[in-house]
């Protein structure tokens, strides 16, 4: 799978505001709908207490709707911006509570990049190098467990429900430690685009797995499975060892990073598709 080193295209793009984010979404015939439940979306900043900090964030749950299932997502590799913010929105517009970190808060607060980021130019990835020192396999661990009890300290939140976690890109690997830091209460592991589930280093998520409880969705970009088909295999091979219940999948001319809306290789159609997959995951898992 790959590396989110060569991630393609633009992903985030400065010209989009709030405000016009939120309308070129309604003006989107694949996600009107959701537009409309985010309406009753209630959006807050917070800051989330870890052991090694404090993590800033974004939490997002329906407003009037009483307890629902909470979701952790972990962002790509450029961490907390609109767009994620708009997946946090939509998420908790379907009835999650649901908490969207700042990968790096250990090193700056979100947004990490300036305007006109751009992942294709090489001096700008350059810059969120020592940014991706900060994220440790360790340090994954303990974020984890705070984020989840953060989530369970909320109101809105039904604790009798598993919860979620779902990861874009150097957040799927993420997201499997996540389920095995927290065992009893992930029900449920999407990965998008997911790079280095399964490796050679001692610290590899596929060793974690006999450790977890969920169920799996691995969706794999074209591209990627390209350079390494091989990957996808080892990593179905793991889940089936560990007797976890799973789906990996190629999206055929579906190029790395075609779920995050600002990316040159947002693909919407495929995208939705993908979307609607998480939720049946969510709605099957999250009991």
């Amino acid at each position: 799978m790959c590396d989110d080193d060569i991630h393609q295209g633009l992903t985030y793009d400065p010209t989009v505001s709030r405000r016009a984010f939120g309308l070129m979404a309604v003006a989107s015939a694949g996600i009107a709908s959701a537009a409309r439940a985010a309406q009753k979306v209630v959006e807050r900043d917070v800051e989330v207490k870890t052991p090694d900090g404090v993590a800033d964030a974004a939490l997002f749950y329906p407003e009037g709707q009483g307890t629902g299932p909470a979701v952790l997502i972990w962002p790509d590799v450029v961490s907390l911006r609109p767009v994620f913010r708009e997946m946090g929105r939509r998420l908790a517009g379907e009835g999650y509570v649901v908490l969207v970190p700042n990968l790096y808060y250990r090193v700056k607060r979100a947004p990490v990049v300036e305007s006109g980021f751009n992942f294709a130019n090489a001096e700008d990835r350059a810059k969120l190098t020592p940014m991706r020192a900060s994220v440790t396999p360790e340090g994954t661990d303990r974020d984890s467990v705070a984020y989840l009890a953060f989530l369970d300290a909320q109101v809105q939140t039904d604790k009798t429900r598993k919860a979620g976690v779902q990861g874009y890109c150097m957040g799927g690997p993420l997201s499997v430690r996540t389920a095995a830091a927290v065992p009893d209460r992930i029900g449920a592991v999407a990965s998008f685009h997911g790079g280095g589930l399964h490796t050679e280093a001692p610290t590899s998520p596929h060793l974690l797995l006999p450790r977890t409880k969920a169920e799996y969705l691995i969706l794999v970009a074209d591209n990627d499975d390209k350079q390494d088909p091989q990957a996808k295999e080892n990593f179905r091979a793991a889940l089936a060892a560990a007797g976890r219940p799973h789906k990996v999948e190629v999206y055929e001319g579906a190029n790395h990073g075609w779920t995050v809306r600002g990316s040159q290789v947002y693909d919407e159609a495929a995208a939705e598709r993908a979307w609607t997959e998480l939720l049946a995951l969510y709605k099957r898992a999250l009991v």
